[in-house]
This record gives structure tokens, sequence and C-alpha cells, in this order.
């Protein structure tokens, strides 16, 4: 069976809602044992819980990210993962003017410094077990200019730049290190974002938001799970320090 992951230890932030459940029920269906870190600790268990009822096996464990001692606790009680997926992130609508130091130090802690929280604990793991992945999620504002997302971008720019540097620097451990750079994905997130932002448009405004994708639609959070699945797998394995746009082609042909 290709993209298998039978017994391997998938470790998956933000995995309670959007395209983190989508990769951790992708992951579990693919054999893996999943755990979820998840600040939202109920949207973790839901998660679990379909997972466990299609007879896949995961675990979720409340985490703030941000807090390196709960991290390196977690990865110390989980006691070894083989592929680390650094999903969970926040988003800052506004340019420069409409950016304040407090905007820009909440998305570095989840953003920037979250990753480096998960990726060393991570790497002290493979290091033991002969290797591993990480798979980081990055974005098409990691690499092009997106209007009102000053914060957002440099956050986004720095995981690309992560990727490559802990590629380079772990070769010769067998860790490969990849990402994944989404256009706007259907998730609850977009939803909620446009039923608070356009009260009585949000038909219209959804279309909108479709039509800026080149090929006319938002794309899908298995879309997204799927990807990774293939980075994470065997399959991958003459893959390291690549970013993969899934973007229905927004970085390569919008303008």
């Amino acid at each position: 069976m290709k993209f298998n992951l039978k017994n391997k230890v998938a470790l998956v932030t933000g995995g309670g809602s959007g395209i983190g459940k989508a990769i951790s029920q992708t992951f579990a269906a693919a054999g893996a044992i999943v755990h979820i870190l998840e600040m939202n600790e109920e949207a973790g268990k839901q998660t679990v819980a379909e997972i466990t009822n299609a007879g896949n096996q995961a675990t979720v464990h409340q985490c703030n990210v941000t807090d390196a001692a709960q991290v390196a606790s977690i990865f110390q009680n989980i006691g070894g993962v083989d592929i680390l997926v650094n999903n969970a992130g926040i988003a800052h609508v506004g340019n420069i003017e409409k950016t304040s130091g407090d905007d820009m130090d909440r998305l570095y802690q989840v953003n920037i410094k979250g990753l480096f929280h998960c990726m060393i604990n991570a790497i002290a793991d493979f290091k033991t077990r002969g290797g591993g992945v990480i798979i980081n999620m990055a974005s098409i504002a990691s690499s092009v200019g997106i209007s009102d997302r000053f914060a957002y971008s440099m956050t986004k720019g720095a995981v690309l730049t992560m990727t490559y540097s802990v590629a380079k620097d772990y070769l010769k451990e067998g860790i490969r290190c990849n990402c994944i750079s989404p256009a706007r994905v259907h998730t609850p997130f977009v939803d909620n974002f446009i039923a608070k932002n356009y009260p009585g448009k949000e038909k219209e405004t959804f279309a909108a938001l479709s039509a800026t994708q080149p090929i006319g639609r938002m794309g899908k959070p298995q879309e997204i799970a799927d990807m990774a699945l293939f980075l994470a797998s065997d399959e991958a394995s003459f893959i390291t320090g690549t970013d993969f746009p899934v973007d229905g082609g927004f970085i390569k042909l919008n303008g």
C-alpha cells in the first residue's frame, strides 16, 4: 500500500479543526498513531472521537505551543515521534499602519516561536530514532505579496526559511523538512470570518473570495491533507527542503 504510515507516531499541532483535522484523520487512516496538540481541547476531543470511531488511533493533548515547557513535557510523555506537522497558527488582517507591536508579538509567538518549540523537540527525538519528517504549514503569503497581511506574511516568510534551514542542517541525520503553502482553503475559520465581517453578504463574499484563486474555487482541507500524507510517507523519501504550493495556481498564475 502506498503512503503507508503504519505504526508511525505523528504529532499534529492545531489538529482539532480545518486543515489540521483533515491531516489528523488522513494520517490515522493511513495507520499512524496520531497525537493532536490543540488549544481548544474540546475540538481536539471531537477529532479524536471521529478517528477512534473509524477504528484508528489518536490522542489529544491540550497545549499552547508558545509554552516551551508544556511542549517539551508533551513530547517527553509521548516518548518518541516520527512525524511532526506544524499546522497551528493565527492570522491578522492589516497593513503596516494597521498593525501594532502587540499584533507582531502575538503572531511571532504562535507562528514562529511555536514552530521552534515543536521542531527542536522533534529533532531530538528524530536523532535517537534514525530520522524523521517535519512538515510546516507555510502560505502563499510566504512567497508573494498579499494585501493587508503584513504581520501574517512576516511569520509565514519565516516558516519558509526555517524549513530551508532545518532541511539543510539535518540532512546527515536523516531528517526531512518540507513545507506546504496553501492558498485560501474553505474551513470554519473562513466561514466565521465572512459572517463576522460581512453580515448579510455571506454568499457574495464567499463567491468573491473563491474567485481570487485562478482555478476558480477555494481549496479543500482534504487536498492539503493529501499533500501532507505524501510528504510524510516513504514515497517522498527523496524530497527535502522544498515548498509545495497547493494554491489553485495563485502564485504562478495570478496576473
